[in-house]
């Protein structure tokens, strides 16, 4: 048991003396894949919009990802206090509700203003230090709405499907620079934004098993669970993959079901 752990604890080191990156890294998948990074061996530097809720074993940044200048500021934070960068892990963004009636054109800029270009402002920033890295990555946090249909999803979904294909022209861009792109597709998660949403619904416990139901294996989808796909594809350990989405949503992008019982 006792060379098990040794094992395993050699393991977890895969990260060790890389620097990290992840953007709205103060809660929810954010703040998971941030803790995960480290526990990896990795120093892990949070850019939010609130870095007093970052979790203090990691440097917090304050950093608007809307905001060309503050992208600019916080990156540069970072190299200056750890000396270089590693990986990127582009999570920062917002939700949105309604069919393709419901938004005006103010809310369908703002969401992609955050969403798409928020992604762009960092990678843009961050390239030129990726470059020195022996090790390069960026993960971009995508989602399941990306490729499947979602009731009442149509901006959130239109804004993920760019990232997604944004993550693959990346990949190719950068792939004969020493820099892997992927991306995760996370099914519905168990996230604070969805924590707000469930509190506006008539029935709360009815739409959060609704929720639960869509996905195949029943439940909604832990963040831990995107934190561990995250690390993989920002480790070296997958070193000859690039070009990826992840998908991290219980089988719903590609299972389907008979009905229980």
């Amino acid at each position: 048991m006792s060379n098990h752990r040794q094992e395993r604890s050699g393991m977890t080191k895969e990260m060790e003396g890389l620097v990290a990156l992840v953007t709205g890294g103060a809660s929810g998948i954010g703040a998971a894949t941030a803790d995960r990074l480290a526990d990896l061996g990795a120093h892990v530097a949070v850019l939010d919009l609130a870095p007093e809720s970052a979790s203090k074993r990691h440097l917090a940044v304050r950093c608007d990802v809307s905001d060309d200048a503050s992208v600019r500021a916080a990156v540069q934070t970072v190299v200056e206090h750890f000396g270089r960068l590693d990986v990127v892990v582009n999570n920062a963004g917002v939700g949105a509700q309604g069919t393709v009636e419901d938004n005006d054109d103010d809310e369908w800029h703002r969401v992609f203003d955050i969403n798409v270009i928020g992604m762009v402002r960092v990678s843009r920033a961050a390239l030129p230090h990726l470059r020195k890295s022996p090790a390069a990555a960026i993960v971009n946090t995508c989602s399941i709405a990306a490729t499947v249909g979602l009731p009442a999803r149509v901006l959130y979904g239109a804004s993920k499907g760019a990232v997604l294909s944004m993550t693959m022209a990346m990949a190719a861009d950068h792939l004969r620079e020493g820099i892997r792109v992927n991306c995760v597709k996370p099914g519905t998660a168990d996230t604070p934004w969805i924590g707000r949403l469930l509190e506006k619904a008539e029935d709360p416990q009815a739409e959060r098993t609704a929720l639960e139901a869509r996905q195949p294996h029943g439940r909604l989808v832990q963040p831990d669970e995107v934190a561990a796909a995250v690390a993989y594809l920002a480790s070296p350990a997958a070193g000859s993959t690039t070009g990826t989405a992840l998908e991290v949503d219980g089988g719903m992008q590609a299972l389907r079901l008979r009905p229980a019982g």
